[in-house]
């Protein structure tokens, strides 16, 4: 299968004080087009530092980071930025909806921010809320709708410039058990029938199950990795 990310020697460093704090050393992932990889470890293990640097978020210290062969850190930031908008859709525990929007406005968001026609992305809205399970509430704002709503309608916004990846920080981290897992049905759902390559941070080994493979970090570097058919 294509490989869509490709993390070589990376390493990841803060300031502190006169020194510095490693926060990831030596990581070498790839990931393929269509794969649902999940990234456990105890916190303060990098997990969530690697999603950001997968994503273009952050910077790395050392080494690269790949998205479809293009070195994120070499590219100006207007060109990030696109890479960041259409390749990629971010999904975050605690869902990052505008409160005053409602579910379709929220959607398009990234739609509006590319420069994109609302119109011509208007079946696919229409398509990706019925995947979500939210055509009846397409017009509500998020304060009329539950956690778990909340998060598909950021998984929906995640899906709707139609990047081939989707990185989700927690997605399950704000919700009740029962939520959570109907949440990571329904990531299985777009990775399975969508082809999406989905990579998500968790704590939940639960969670991790519902993808084909785990990479497990410890005090920032990889430990060991489960495969799973």
């Amino acid at each position: 299968m294509e490989e869509v990310i490709a993390v070589q020697d990376l390493f990841k460093s803060y300031p502190l004080g006169a020194g510095k704090i490693d926060i990831l050393k030596n990581i070498n992932v790839s990931i393929s087009q269509g794969e649902f990889v999940s990234i456990m470890g105890p916190s303060g293990s990098g997990k969530s530092t690697l999603l950001y640097l997968m994503g273009g978020l952050d910077k790395p210290s050392q080494g690269s980071v790949k998205i479809k062969g293009k070195d994120l850190a070499n590219m100006q930031d207007e060109e990030a930025s696109k890479v960041r908008c259409r390749d990629i859709g971010f999904v975050f525990q605690f869902y990052n909806l505008i409160p005053n929007l409602t579910v379709e406005e929220n959607i398009m968001l990234p739609i509006l921010l590319d420069g994109k026609r609302e119109k011509d992305y208007k079946d696919s809205l229409a398509e990706i809320v019925e995947i979500v399970g939210l055509k009846e509430r397409r017009k509500h704002t998020p304060r009329e709708l539950s956690g778990g709503q909340q998060q598909r309608v950021a998984i929906a916004r995640a899906l709707i410039n139609e990047p081939d990846i989707i990185m989700a920080d927690e997605p399950i981290g704000n919700l009740d058990s029962k939520t959570g897992m109907e949440i990571m049905e329904l990531l299985q759902k777009i990775n399975q029938e969508k082809g999406k390559t989905i990579i998500q941070v968790t704590h939940s080994l639960e969670s991790s199950t519902y993808g084909n493979r785990t990479i497990f970090l410890r005090d920032g570097e990889i430990c060991s990795k489960l495969y799973r058919d």
